[in-house]
């Protein structure tokens, strides 16, 4: 489960982060998505016997609603500051910025770096203060050869 909820959330913040080149939708929607999707797993997951609908339920909705505001708040500059942070922050360290315009912080720890399929990735996880909530995502991304970084599963 946990290993689920990593991966999920690892191609919300790094789909946010990245960006789609050749898709219709936008940061937000990709957010809503995946969020969604979390929330019905984590839901799933600590509903039981008849209450297991309604958990899923309750945890798709705060799900879209979370992940859709992280992939909203995300601008040009958050994902370059991301990117950045997963290129050249050592593992344990901890990268924090501020975006001037929103006024949302971030910060991006990496927590393992490896390499898988002759490429370098690593896990990390990353705190947003976006309107004042505080939101945790862990992911894992590797480098692309264009030099961006992506959401693995």
């Amino acid at each position: 489960m946990k290993k689920t909820m990593a991966v999920i959330m690892s191609v919300l913040l790094v789909s946010t982060v990245a960006g789609c080149e050749n898709t219709s939708l936008n940061k937000q929607d990709v957010g809503t998505v995946t969020g969604g999707i979390l929330g019905g797993v984590l839901g799933n997951q600590i509903g039981g016997g008849t209450g297991r609908v309604a958990a899923t339920i309750g945890g798709t909705l705060l799900g879209a609603y979370l992940g859709g505001s992280i992939g909203k708040s995300m601008d040009d500059v958050d994902r370059m500051k991301m990117n950045s942070a997963l290129e050249t922050t050592r593992t344990g360290q901890t990268t924090s910025w501020v975006n001037p315009d929103s006024g949302n912080n971030y910060t991006v720890t990496p927590t393992k770096t490896y390499h898988s399929a002759g490429r370098p990735c690593r896990d990390y996880t990353t705190i947003g203060v976006i309107g004042g909530k505080r939101q945790t995502i862990y992911g894992r991304a590797c480098r692309q050869p264009n030099g961006s970084w992506r959401a693995v599963n």
